[in-house]
């Protein structure tokens, strides 16, 4: 069986672009071969930044005759569906057989295809592969229509055997097949033949071209580390930077050069991200200092002078950039020493949304969520308060601006430059975690009330305006808030009250940015009493004034119009344009808010939908989760977890997932009577009653019960109330095999299903046990 190796040969293929290319083209490719009748026993993809490479083993040297039969319509059907049935067939009319069926005679197609060889094949399969290719950015050259990454030069095509190499025939568009490459650019230019894919890698080699991007990978920081150990010194880790690099040149010469004194004192993340992404450098760290004092660069060059003239250019182009870094760094330093204000100001002037308002009416209302959530983690209000006004300050410094990536990073450094104190300064940098499923969690209190007030501020502003992800769409990133809101909660295992969380970001949200005037429906038979225009300023000075949410809103509003002549009503509805968005419902001073939608509940059941997500990849099954998710509580996500994974643990146990079979048997008869009988077992059933030693045993043991999972449960420990829950699995397997419910006597047939609504009632307790499947 042959081996086919396949080398597209161009100009500079981008690096991002080479991995998921080879992918294609491996893809593409065997899919073809299998799809043309030819099997194959392994195959490989490789890339450079000239050349994708495929090599396939053991390839079948021809296609099998494949004979298919095809039945058709009746004999006498409309001509239309016989045309229909040839086309699809492929076979003329007079090639038709006629033969008897259970419905009469219809007509049969016979449909023979002979083998093919395996070059026709392989010739036709990678003209279409070229053709095709899902290029994310292509490009015509010359005359003719042919699109590629770059301009294509070449094309290998080979198979080979025991018996030796021939080249597969193939032209597209002028460029025809062969078996002849080129190797370096400038170190080994010349033209050279191949014969397997053995000899066309080992030939490459001595040619200056490594194909494999894992070994290229390696050698650079193979050769990297030990430059750097020589000196006493560190590469900083990047993996993604590594990858790049590796696509970017076919044989890679790792030089050390030095950074200018001129610029240590820079940042390290700032040194490290100028490198990184203006000129493709490998920080190298002193370990002692954790300053970045050296870089690494990866030339694709062997120079007489060991990259001396290589290194010296990097320098000085390096020294440019850098240059620029510093005098960011220099000008932010100066405003952040006196105290951050010019750049808090200008966040006025940039819109964080047309409906939501700027990024400074955005921080003034996650400042007022911080500083009412933060007792809730045990965090200083007056610092998560202020944490919250600077933590955005750096996107308005210049090297924010030219380094976005460096956004809260710097936060921190100048926050310290200000003299904050030091919880400040980490909120500032944490406050954006966690952005994903393998981010960091912050655990610093105030770092995470200031982290869950911008996450809970987004989702509300959002959900307030009727933004909300649809499908797969989610342009504002709300599902990864969710995520990070229930990491954030988990991880530091807080109690949260999500609900009025939620409740008090929506309100702040509707009221200072949805209308830009607020009424309060006030006594309208009182002409003086109309209601009163709240003004946007006055709106901002509220919203900063650090209020306690909204159980508490109506005695706020109260003082704060103290100095007007106008009372506020505790029962009044509160209006925004014509919209009720709070009413007066469970006291003299609970408001309960609700947008267009009910943003609250609509947008508690969308954490339900993300915590799902969360859980199953933890490995917790969904009907486990909905068990929990329908008991009180469950906007205590914490308490919520807790409860699943105490169920899980039970369900993996054989008395645990018996128990369920005893609950559903004790559930399905108790419902059939119930319908039947159109009354309610639930009045209790009487011990004296019992004739039966299991039916009396099932007593004891549901009172057993009964005494230790209504405590666990009223003390949150739903280990042992699950425990509890378990243990009557045998008295209930016990009760089921000896005693028949549906008693002669209706005396002994109702205390007995009185005796099953028992079992349900406590196994409901704990969680609902009729969504578990199985």
């Amino acid at each position: 069986m042959p081996d086919l190796l396949i080398e597209l040969f161009s100009e500079e293929i981008p690096a991002r672009m080479q991995t998921r290319a080879a992918e294609d083209l491996r893809k593409l490719v065997t899919d073809g071969l299998v799809e043309a009748g030819l099997t194959y026993a392994g195959a490989a993809a490789f890339s450079t930044p000239r050349r994708l490479a495929l090599s396939i083993e053991g390839l079948t040297a021809e296609s099998k005759a494949v004979r298919e039969e095809r039945k058709g319509p009746k004999v006498g059907a409309p001509d239309q569906a016989i045309e229909g049935f040839l086309r699809g067939a492929g076979v003329a009319r007079e090639d038709l057989e006629v033969r008897d069926d259970k419905k009469g005679q219809v007509y049969f197609a016979v449909i023979e295809k002979p083998g093919r060889m395996a070059a026709d094949i392989i010739a036709e399969v990678l003209e279409q592969t070229v053709r095709n290719f899902p290029w994310p950015k292509s490009m015509r050259w010359g005359d003719g229509p042919l699109k590629w990454v770059r301009p294509l030069h070449s094309i290998l095509c080979i198979l080979s055997d025991e018996a030796g190499a021939e080249v597969v025939p193939l032209d597209v568009d002028g460029i025809t097949s062969g078996n002849t490459t080129r190797g370096h650019r400038f170190l080994a230019p010349d033209i050279f033949s191949v014969t397997s894919f053995d000899d066309y890698e080992a030939k490459l080699k001595r040619a200056k071209v490594v194909l494999r991007a894992d070994e290229r990978a390696e050698a650079i920081w193979h050769d990297a580390t030990h430059q750097a150990f020589a000196l006493g010194l560190e590469v900083v880790e990047d993996r993604g930077l590594l990858a790049e690099v590796a696509g970017l040149v076919e044989w890679p010469v790792v030089l050390l050069g030095r950074i200018d004194d001129a610029f240590l004192g820079l940042p390290p993340e700032v040194l490290q991200t100028s490198m990184k992404e203006h000129q493709k450098f490998f920080s190298v760290r002193n370990p002692k200092t954790g300053r970045i004092e050296r870089f690494v660069t990866v030339a694709n060059m062997e120079t007489a002078d060991q990259g001396a003239t290589i290194l010296a250019g990097n320098q000085k182009v390096l020294s440019a950039r850098l240059a620029d870094a510093k005098f960011f760094w220099e000008n932010d330093l100066r405003v952040a020493k006196a105290g951050m204000q010019p750049w808090l100001d200008s966040l006025s002037n940039v819109t964080f949304h047309n409906k939501l308002g700027s990024q400074k009416d955005r921080i003034d209302r996650i400042a007022a969520l911080a500083r009412w959530i933060a007792p809730s983690m045990g965090a200083d209000p007056a610092l998560a308060e202020q944490a919250a006004r600077v933590a955005k300050a750096d996107l308005s410094s210049e090297m924010v601006y030219e380094f976005p990536e460096l956004q809260g990073l710097m936060g921190r450094y100048y926050a310290a430059e200000a003299g904050l104190p030091a919880e400040v300064a980490a909120a500032c940098e944490e406050h954006y975690s966690p952005l994903g499923p393998s981010d960091d969690v912050p655990t610093a209190p105030v770092s995470v009330a200031v982290a869950l007030a911008d996450k809970i501020d987004t989702l509300t502003g959002f959900w307030a305006i009727d933004e909300k992800p649809t499908g797969s769409k989610d342009p504002f990133a709300l599902r990864r808030a969710a995520l990070g809101v229930i990491r954030l909660i988990l991880q530091n295992n807080l109690k949260i009250d999500l609900p009025t969380s939620i409740g008090n970001g929506v309100i702040r949200c509707l009221i200072s940015q949805i209308a830009r005037t607020i009424v309060f429906g006030l006594d309208k038979s009182d002409p003086k009493k109309e209601g009163f225009v709240w003004e946007p300023k006055d709106l901002r000075e509220f919203l900063s004034s650090g209020g306690k949410g909204f159980t508490a809103l109506s005695k706020e509003l109260n003082e704060f119009f103290e100095g007007y002549d106008v009372a506020i009503p505790v029962n009044a509805p509160i209006h925004v344009e014509g919209t009720v968005i709070a009413e007066n419902s469970s006291g003299i001073d609970a408001y309960r808010f609700f947008g267009p939608a009910d943003v609250v509940p609509d947008l508690l059941s969308f954490f339900h939908d993300r915590l799902k997500v969360f859980l199953k990849d933890k490995g917790i099954r969904h009907d486990i989760i909905d068990a929990c998710i329908v008991m009180p509580g469950n906007d205590d996500l914490t308490l919520l977890v807790k409860r699943a994974e105490a169920l899980a643990a039970t369900l993996a146990t054989d008395d645990g997932e018996n128990l369920i079979q005893g609950f559903k048997r004790a559930n399905n008869i108790l419902t059939q009577a119930e319908e039947k009988d159109g009354v309610e077992y639930s009045y209790g059933a009487d011990i004296k009653f019992a004739e039966d030693d299991a039916e009396k045993a099932l007593f004891a043991a549901l009172d057993a019960a009964d005494a230790k999972i209504a405590p666990a449960m009223k003390a949150e420990d739903f280990s042992t109330a699950m425990t509890a829950m378990a243990a009557l699995r045998a008295p209930i397997d016990a009760f089921f095999t000896d005693v028949q419910v549906n008693a002669d006597s209706e005396i002994l047939r109702r205390n007995r299903l009185n005796l099953l609504s028992r079992i349900r009632n406590i196994c409901l307790s704990v969680a609902d046990l009729t969504k578990i499947e199985g």
